[in-house]
């Protein structure tokens, strides 16, 4: 069969993503089949989208939404419009039956398989696409696949995917290209799963809870091809790097084994690090480190529920500042247990942070699936049976989001690394002039001061 993988993310704020998950669909489905990636970004528009759908004219269309909205109450952006345009060019091109998955699906899936009229979707992690295939060319019911599902089935959430993990990196696509000259920064995965229990986060539902950590040899190998293909920075797009201190030490060690000689980042949670950690990654090639604070609270950081505290995330800071890194904090205002001690709090503490980006965030994106919802339906901000599809955000009684983001605009408008949101359309503008003029990597170390 003929099949067509679509990566449908056309977001480029604050940069361009590369479409990590297709690599590994891809990789799952067998050689008899002629696989072709398709990449929104490689298109002029639409039109010539769906000119290239009708020329391939495939048996099957896959395509992968990352996203559902951009989570920033400051520049809220919903791309369900966007896809179903997509979805309506795929149509108008072709018969082919249509699959939805990926993260941002797998979070909403019967709302999403409604919104774009999708003939059958798939919850979880995409390597079950290869089993959809197998079904439907030996004509078995695909639906007995766990997570497979059309808009008339009942939405049934599979188990984490238990079998081989591989991916397929494809270093000469017209897709790696885009990505390379557009800021030079290609992804990569450690492991799978995260064991935290923040309310608001949607990764365990995504991946499950336990973590997949994935052989050190193999990640650096494929990080090594990355480069090879002309990368010049690697983010890791783990949940968080380091919640495996000691996997993490050793996928960094493997980086350097392996010649992996330009620059990397990745997420990781302020806790209580050994005192060699961070030096041990920097070594390896580590430059960027975003830490997931959220609050400079206990008390905050105790309703989210954090696995650390205010003095952890300060010992973390300074421990990666000792190792020349650079480093941002992304905090999130205004969840349960804000008000406006904590909020005061928070910007103190914030103060004492030196040479770092805060990357602020104001009010909780509200999903299904998280202790966040649950608390939204027990507190009246949410009824349980409403569509989150819109982003609908948790905002704290005690505190307003516009008393948060006017103080901080008011206080701290001289501060260019204290930055309201991910930038907005102007930081997004500057990022991708800088591209244009030869610059690589997030860009945002230039913010620091």
């Amino acid at each position: 069969m003929k099949i067509l993988l679509i990566s449908a993310n056309k977001s480029v704020q604050p940069y361009p993503v590369y479409p990590l998950g297709l690599d590994y669909v891809s990789a799952q489905i067998p050689s008899q089949h002629e696989v072709e990636i398709f990449d929104i970004h490689d298109f002029e528009d639409m039109n010539s989208f769906a000119g290239a759908v009708k020329k391939f004219s495939p048996d099957i269309v896959g395509v992968s939404l990352r996203n559902i909205d951009n989570t920033d109450t400051s520049d809220i952006k919903y791309y369900i419009k966007n896809y179903q345009l997509l979805i309506h060019k795929v149509r108008e091109a072709s018969d082919a039956p249509v699959v939805l998955g990926g993260s941002g699906f797998t979070i909403f899936p019967a709302e999403v398989m409604n919104e774009l009229d999708a003939d059958y979707g798939i919850i979880g992690e995409g390597e079950r696409f290869n089993f959809f295939l197998d079904a439907l060319e030996n004509k078995k019911n695909p639906l007995e696949i766990p997570g497979v599902i059309t808009r008339e089935s009942s939405e049934i959430i599979p188990p984490p995917w238990n079998e081989k993990i591989e991916r397929k990196f494809r270093p000469d696509s017209t897709s790696t290209g885009f990505y390379i000259k557009n800021g030079g920064m290609l992804n990569l995965q450690s492991k799978r799963g995260c064991a935290f229990n923040c309310i608001y986060c949607t990764y365990p539902h995504i991946e499950g809870k336990k973590l997949r950590l994935f052989a050190p040899d193999e990640i650096a190998k494929t990080a090594r091809e990355l480069q090879d293909a002309g990368a010049k920075y690697i983010f890791i797009t783990d949940s968080a790097f380091n919640c495996n201190y000691a996997h993490s030490m050793e996928v960094a060690k493997a980086f350097a084994k392996a010649g992996v000689s330009i620059p990397w980042g990745a997420f990781f949670a302020p806790s209580n690090p050994p005192d060699d950690y961070y030096r041990i990654l920097a070594d390896s090639g580590l430059s960027h480190v975003e830490f997931g604070t959220e609050s400079l609270s206990d008390t905050v950081l105790a309703a989210y529920r954090k696995s650390f505290k205010v003095k952890d995330v300060m010992r973390s800071h300074e421990l990666a500042l000792k190792s020349d890194l650079y480093i941002a904090h992304y905090l999130l205002f205004n969840g349960p247990g804000e008000d406006k001690s904590t909020f005061e709090e928070t910007l103190v503490n914030a103060e004492k942070l030196s040479y770092t980006v805060l990357f602020m965030f104001c009010g909780m994106r509200i999903y299904p699936h998280t202790e966040l919802f649950d608390i939204a339906v027990r507190e009246g901000q949410i009824d349980p049976s409403q569509s989150l599809l819109e982003p609908v955000f948790y905002n704290s009684a005690d505190i307003t989001s516009e008393e948060i983001i006017k103080t901080i605009q008011d206080r701290y408008s001289d501060r260019s690394n204290w930055v309201i949101g991910s930038g907005g359309r102007k930081t997004a503008r500057l990022i991708k002039m800088m591209y244009k003029q030869g610059y690589t990597g997030p860009l945002w170390e230039q913010l620091i001061q």
